[in-house]
């Protein structure tokens, strides 16, 4: 089969292959230098609208309309574009074989692609119920949401089945959003998870019980504490129940699974250095071999403000990451330095008329400031986390673009706090006095 050598090879076509390769762009990379060889059949899109306004019975997002940098306020980089900058786009281009000595990579169709300089921007894999061997998990009408052509299908069944009960099967990130947006389509949603409250790897109880109160008056009901174990189905081999493991059977003609992710990493197995499930990189996101990079889900890297090596998910980090690499490769070839990749988690999300942004860390102890009343006319309530006396990370429903600024402003500054309770009492006014 054919073999094409590249300066730099990005695998994989998601958000941090956008953002880095307008990066490169900005570097100056020549025409035919650069490929971005995806398993997808688009260009670089901003993943997290398929949750969102892709679902919307109104006002519905469809490409090209979000593909990259729009997410950011930047430039829309229509398939055009890379064609325009000599960018070599490879779609619907699955790589099954990476020989990092070599520098040699293998497509599910036989071609072999080299290079000189490799960034692996692989992403996740949702994980699936047939992973666990759950009955009837390979049933019709189960989702995952990871890609376009998951939302495509999605959209289909929801149009389909319009009036029709669906089972979201976790209680984070997409049991979130997408029990919102099926509600928004009239559909019957029933979220479940075997957590005590929704969202537990970042919610306090308090900020889950309004968020919860929310949804039940949206019309979600919502089933703490069990799990699915098993799935029904008819002759055409449709999904028709969920059975829990605490005896209860739903009625479903949908079934969304959103019970996370793992960063594909497969490929790189004892190539290089791995670190708590992802590939180790330091702070310019340089893996433990000198001509290969590592961004995005994939990558653990030095997390500066917290002291600490972490893996993050989350579109902002792919974004980041992916424009440290490149300018650090260019610094690399240039000679030149570039300051460490300092890094602010911050993590958001929208469902109904609700948006809520966090940045800095959720450990130690936390105060709820604000109104958490579900039935609030203005839901602008936030919580903060305190460590060592110092405030380390801030929550905030329904905050204006200038409190949001002035809450990522304290996490990053982590200002002293003499008490919890005067904290909580002056709440939003103490973020917006730093």
């Amino acid at each position: 089969m054919a073999e094409k050598s590249f300066k730099y090879v990005i695998v994989g076509g998601g958000v941090s292959a956008g953002y880095a390769a307008r990066e490169f762009v900005k570097q100056g990379v020549q025409p035919g230098e650069l490929a971005i060889i995806s398993k997808e059949a688009v260009a670089p899109y901003e993943r997290p609208a398929l949750s969102k306004a892709y679902l919307f019975p109104e006002g519905t997002a469809r490409l090209p309309g979000f593909h990259v940098c729009v997410g950011s306020g930047g430039e829309r980089l229509l398939p055009e574009w890379y064609t325009e900058k000599g960018i070599s786009l490879i779609l619907s281009t699955e790589i099954v074989k990476a020989d990092l000595p070599t520098k040699t990579l293998i497509s599910a169709a036989g071609d072999t692609f080299t290079y000189q300089i490799l960034i692996i921007a692989t992403g996740s894999a949702v994980i699936q119920l047939t992973d666990f061997g759950v009955k009837g998990a390979d049933a019709k009408n189960i989702f995952y949401l990871r890609e376009i052509d998951d939302a495509d299908k999605l959209v289909e069944v929801i149009k389909a089945k319009s009036n029709g009960k669906a089972v979201i099967v976790g209680g984070g990130y997409i049991g979130l959003e997408l029990s919102a947006a099926l509600r928004v389509n009239n559909i019957d949603v029933k979220m479940v998870y075997p957590e005590p409250w929704c969202m537990p790897r970042l919610f306090t109880a308090g900020i889950a019980a309004f968020y919860e109160s929310y949804y039940t008056n949206k019309g979600v009901d919502i089933i703490k504490g069990t799990v699915a174990v098993g799935f029904g189905t008819n002759e055409n081999g449709e999904v028709t129940d969920v059975k829990l493991k605490d005896g209860r059977v739903l009625e479903a003609d949908i079934v969304v699974v959103g019970v996370g992710g793992r960063p594909l990493t497969t490929l790189f197995k004892g190539q290089v250095e791995e670190e708590k499930g992802g590939i180790k990189t330091d702070a310019f996101f340089k893996t433990s071999l000198p001509d290969v990079y590592a961004v995005g889900d994939v990558a653990t890297f030095p997390l500066k403000l917290f002291n600490e090596v972490r893996r993050v998910e989350h579109v902002d980090h792919a974004r980041k990451s992916a424009e440290q690499a490149v300018k650090a490769i260019f610094a690399s070839e240039k000679g030149t330095s570039i300051e460490e990749y300092d890094y602010l988690p911050y993590f958001y999300s929208r469902a109904f008329d609700l948006s809520w942004q966090f940045y800095g860390d959720n450990v130690g102890d936390s105060v709820l400031f604000g109104d958490s009343s579900p039935t609030s006319a203005t839901h602008k309530f936030g919580s903060y986390w305190i460590k060592d006396g110092k405030v380390v990370g801030v929550f905030l429903e329904s905050g204006t673009p200038e409190e949001n600024k002035a809450i990522a402003k304290v996490a990053r500054v982590q200002p002293p706090v003499d008490s919890l309770e005067s904290l909580a009492a002056e709440g939003l006014a103490f973020a917006s006095k730093i």
